[in-house]
């Protein structure tokens, strides 16, 4: 494999991106590495931060299919997958595809949904399929859902079951920006719409080929070993009722692959596991106290602090 490849399309796509937002280099890179681990995001964070503009960056940059669902709790699951309808012309029943049917999903404020809709968003996220009326349909290849919702504000809210939550590759915030990137968004936007003018910058086709490129990344025993130590100390954890499952483990492997390919490397190196550990792993420990957020995150990275590093060749 060619891992200078990856480092090139890293580098064409985040320039692309951040001609429409400014300093968050961080957040999109690992939005991508986990769109070439073929995983999905939950973009946690308040109002107005940039969550929905950097989701329709990333699907004009791919040239891809984009859709929107705004949740709200009168959604039905047949909005979001769409349904068979009579056609009085044809005499027969005609699907009316929903906005599932796409490559790049915005599931904006997914947690304003009841728990029945948010389930029918969980068969097509999990198994890449839709099942309307006992007929399964694709729902586009690629298929990457990027759902958000409001940390702050729980009123009218229906939290993600953990079931769910584990469904998602990563968990990602955009954060406030600072004084000097906020001077600079309101420099780029006093005249114009960056995103009205973004070009394409990779085709669906080059996503498939860098997907199948990241899986033949590289992991040494010793890194496999490194990752299976982290995941096991989040099930022993003081006051952690469930720790990361092995569907984590498998992300986080699936990420490092990914990470270590845009990086331009064939192979991982412990640095790479550090880098999206607390994305990958700390949304899906369950703890006896209400709020998962910045005390999972901080437990994952006292786990990396505390568990060994390897110090071996990790090329071979």
């Amino acid at each position: 494999m060619d891992a200078s490849n990856g480092k090139d399309l890293a580098e064409k796509v985040m320039k692309n991106i951040s001609k429409v937002i400014i300093g968050k280099e961080r957040t999109a890179g690992l939005l991508l590495t986990a769109l070439v681990a073929d995983g999905h995001v939950l973009l946690e964070d308040v109002p107005g931060t940039g969550k929905t503009k950097l989701a329709k960056t990333l699907a004009k940059t791919l040239s891809a299919d984009f859709s929107r669902i705004q949740f709200t709790p009168d959604l039905l699951p047949s909005d979001i997958t769409g349904l068979n309808i009579f056609d009085r012309q044809r005499n027969e029943f005609v699907l009316r595809k929903g906005p599932v049917f796409t490559n790049i999903l915005l599931a904006d404020e997914i947690n304003r949904a009841t728990p029945r809709t948010q389930a029918g968003l969980l068969e097509c996220m999990e198994e890449r399929q839709v099942t309307i009326d006992g007929q399964s349909y694709q729902p586009g290849d690629p298929f990457f859902v990027i759902a958000t919702q409001n940390p702050v504000e729980n009123a009218g809210t229906f939290p993600l079951p953990e079931a769910q939550m584990d469904r998602f590759m990563m968990l990602l915030s955009m954060g406030v920006p600072d004084r000097a990137e906020e001077l600079s968004i309101l420099e780029r936007y006093l005249e114009k719409e960056p995103l009205d003018e973004l070009e394409s910058a990779f085709t669906l086709a080059d996503l498939r080929a860098a997907r199948e490129e990241a899986v033949k990344v590289f992991v040494h025993p010793c890194v496999r070993e490194y990752m299976v130590d982290i995941v096991r100390a989040t099930r022993s954890a003081e006051g952690v009722l469930a720790g990361v499952s092995p569907r984590g483990s498998l992300a986080l492997l699936r990420c490092v692959k990914s990470y270590a390919y845009l990086s331009g490397r064939g192979y991982v190196i412990p640095d790479d596991v550090k880098e999206v550990a607390v994305p990958v792993l700390a949304h899906r420990i369950v703890k006896g106290s209400f709020g998962r957020g910045n005390e999972n995150a901080e437990l994952v990275n006292h786990i990396l602090e505390s568990t060994p590093v390897p110090t071996e060749d990790f090329t071979a």
